[in-house]
């Protein structure tokens, strides 16, 4: 979700992976497409925040780095968490609440990968593997980003 040009479906698709991979920009996915040599990638231009995901509960992996969820839209929570199939995954990350203040941006203003484990916490469908704030050092250059907050949740059934 939010696939870019691509460097992760490239990477997940090397390890063995059948990747679809969404991007809202069609710039982006035809960029990511020129640059997918082997040709084992679905590029699909969505907006997941107004379309359906493509064939909802049947992703083994669902994945959705830096992708940023305005505050309220349960919406396109529930579209991330409807696409992952019984036994699959969602993995979340985004950057900690006090990298994204430090850039003049309100953290409240979004939803966060923690917001949406509280929201499966107690839903027996879901068990919660990994939700924590992890260190990613200092980027390249310097930079206000040095945590991210991680969520990988299992779909039970």
């Amino acid at each position: 979700v939010g696939s870019g040009e691509g460097a992760d479906a490239r990477w997940l698709a090397a390890r063995g992976w059948t990747v679809v991979a969404i991007d809202i920009s069609g710039v982006a996915i035809e960029r990511a497409r020129s640059l997918d040599t082997t040709g084992a990638i679905t590029w699909a231009q969505v907006d997941l925040y107004a379309d359906d995901v493509p064939a909802p509960g049947t992703f083994d992996l669902v994945s959705a780095q830096y992708f940023p969820i305005a505050a309220g839209d349960e919406t396109t929570v529930a579209r991330l968490l409807g696409a992952v199939a019984p036994g699959g995954s969602l993995v979340m990350s985004a950057h900690e609440p006090t990298g994204i203040r430090a850039h003049g941006r309100d953290p409240d203003a979004y939803i966060f990968p923690g917001d949406v484990a509280a929201r499966i916490a107690d839903d027996p469908d879901w068990e919660i593997v990994t939700d924590e704030t992890r260190e990613r050092g200092i980027a390249a250059g310097g930079g206000h980003h040095t945590h991210d907050v991680i969520l990988r949740a299992r779909r039970i059934r």
